[in-house]
């Protein structure tokens, strides 16, 4: 009996001494498991730092860039009303100067006209004959009744019932 005790001590010696080791054996693969686990949970966090001065430089990026795009639109609206005065005043320079062109020529249509009332009605005839129609209606439109006929009698009646035509328009 002390010798079945004895190897039965043995053999629940021998199976303890299994597991322990098969325990020591796991508890080693786990320790190994944890200092990878805890290298990749220092390599994630870097990561997540690197991304968050990332994500703060882009913002400041943004927000430099935003303030550039206002204080550039600030300046091409103060440009652009500028421009927009300066055309106006250009629109109001051009017809002053229109007008002070139309009076111009009507004070040389009435000089012209003038001329032309003050010379004989044979010599006016012959001139406004060598002119263009249009201009020459234009003077004959300024002078009087009664000298446009005497003018016009003088004309060839071509020439004549030509500039009546364009007198009539």
């Amino acid at each position: 009996m002390k010798k079945l005790a004895l190897a039965l001590f043995i053999l629940t010696s021998l199976s303890a001494l299994e597991t322990s080791d098969k325990l020591f054996e796991c508890t080693e693969i786990f320790k190994a498991r944890k200092s990878e686990l805890l290298i990749e949970l220092e390599r994630i966090d870097e990561q997540k730092q690197s991304l968050s001065a990332l994500k703060t430089a882009t913002e400041e990026l943004l927000k430099k860039k935003e303030a550039k795009i206002s204080q550039d639109e600030k300046v091409i609206g103060g440009k652009l009303s500028e421009i927009s005065s300066k055309e106006e005043s250009i629109k109001k320079m051009l017809q002053k100067n229109e007008e002070v062109l139309k009076e111009i020529k009507n004070a040389k249509m009435n000089k012209t006209t003038e001329t032309f009332a003050k010379m004989k009605a044979a010599n006016a005839a012959s001139v406004l004959s060598e002119m263009e129609p249009e201009e020459a209606a234009k003077i004959l439109s300024l002078l009087k009744p009664a000298t446009v006929g005497t003018i016009l009698s003088k004309m060839e009646a071509k020439k004549a019932s030509n500039l009546t035509l364009l007198l009539a328009k």
